[in-house]
């Protein structure tokens, strides 16, 4: 896999509004790739049950883009570019977070029945994952 530097920033990170369609019968909302989001989807996965005080995340990719969103309940999103922090309150299922690569992140502060459902630019490739912070630093070249 190649290894790409970016000097990403936690500014780059947005929140997309997507469309949302009112009905008395209950509110629709879709996504669509290269429309809605700038990349194609190539992998799809959520996460629930989560306990109290728990995290998940806690890494950032090389090259993969995702876009995070809360489909019931809430969480908060932190991050962190080496230099910069910010976190993001996901509460609503028609608002995603893009979160481009190299940007270190980390989900937290589930809220009760939350889900995660999360939209990502490429399949599972452990490779492309940087699980230790000090070596993201040394990615980023910071360290």
């Amino acid at each position: 896999m190649e290894r790409i530097l970016t000097h990403t920033s936690v500014y780059d990170a947005t929140v997309i509004r997507f469309p949302r369609t009112e009905d008395p019968r209950g509110n629709l909302t879709f996504v669509e790739q290269q429309t809605h989001i700038p990349f194609d989807i190539q992998r799809v996965y959520w996460i629930y049950d989560v306990p109290g005080g728990k995290r998940r995340g806690k890494h950032a990719f090389h090259t993969q883009q995702e876009c995070i969103i809360a489909l019931s309940g809430s969480l908060d999103v932190l991050l962190d570019d080496g230099h910069n922090q910010k976190i993001v309150t996901l509460n609503r299922a028609y608002t995603g977070l893009y979160v481009p690569p190299m940007l270190w992140r980390c989900m937290q502060g589930f809220s009760t029945n939350a889900v995660a459902y999360v939209l990502a630019s490429g399949p599972y490739d452990e490779t492309d994952y940087i699980r230790d912070y000090d070596t993201y630093l040394e990615c980023k070249g910071l360290a």
